[in-house]
């Protein structure tokens, strides 16, 4: 099915990426040679336990936009001490925290970019900042056609800029546009501004059994994958 839209824009933490495994196995590597013998998925989810917190310091006005990387080493210090392992020089600091550089994507995710590249405009719409989005595609081959989200609209989702500021960039209208995202609550205030919304189902997303296996707003599409909204799409 064709669907008239022209954009597809994405989620990448957790919809596009299993940042749980992959923060794990980045801090496992540079932690336990320094002989550190942390249970590493528990750190990976300490560490983005941190995430809405911080990013609401920014939403309430409570403090001034700044990169998600800034957020991510002041949240990355306060995991590491409460797993007793504050004791890192400051060029091991900045190496764990690019962990976030280097995710990597479900299997599902590039051969379904790859197709629906065919047929729409694509890019994240992410609270990750833009060297953060460029160093996850290149790792995985992700195909955007631009690098939209926070960091052109100084402002981290559900907050509505984000999301316009996105089809602002393109010189579309809202309902031009579709998110694409595993969390309903993305999509749900997408869907508020006249963007259309996809699900993708991510249901081991924070460990088996502990993500979303369907939306629970209502939503255009729902798929388990981005191969089949690809074919969903007749991409």
């Amino acid at each position: 099915m064709t669907v008239a839209v022209k954009a597809l824009f994405f989620d990448v933490f957790g919809t596009l990426t299993d940042f749980r495994a992959s923060i794990a196995r980045e801090a496992e590597a540079l932690l336990k040679p320094l002989g550190y013998a942390l249970d590493w998925p528990a750190f990976a989810d300490a560490w983005r336990g941190e995430y809405q917190g911080a990013l609401e310091e920014v939403r309430s006005g409570r403090m001034a936009y700044c990169k998600l990387d800034v957020l991510h080493r002041r949240n990355l210090e306060i995991t590491l001490k409460r797993f007793d392992a504050g004791a890192l020089g400051e060029e091991q600091l900045r190496e764990l925290n690019l962990a976030w550089h280097r995710l990597d994507a479900w299997p599902d995710v590039p051969p379904g970019l790859a197709r629906l590249k065919r047929k729409y405009l694509l890019s994240p719409l992410s609270n990750g900042n833009i060297s953060l989005m460029v160093d996850i595609a290149r790792r995985n081959n992700f195909p955007w056609d631009a690098i939209l989200g926070a960091d052109i609209a100084h402002d981290f989702k559900p907050k509505p800029r984000v999301y316009l500021a996105a089809v602002e960039a393109l010189d579309l209208a809202p309902h031009d546009c579709m998110l694409v995202a595993a969390h309903s609550s993305d999509l749900k205030a997408a869907a508020c501004l006249g963007l259309r919304t996809a699900h993708i189902a991510r249901p081991n997303e924070h460990g088996p059994g502990k993500g979303e296996a369907a939306p629970t707003v209502p939503v255009d599409f729902a798929a388990k994958s981005l191969e089949e909204l690809a074919d969903t799409l007749g991409a």
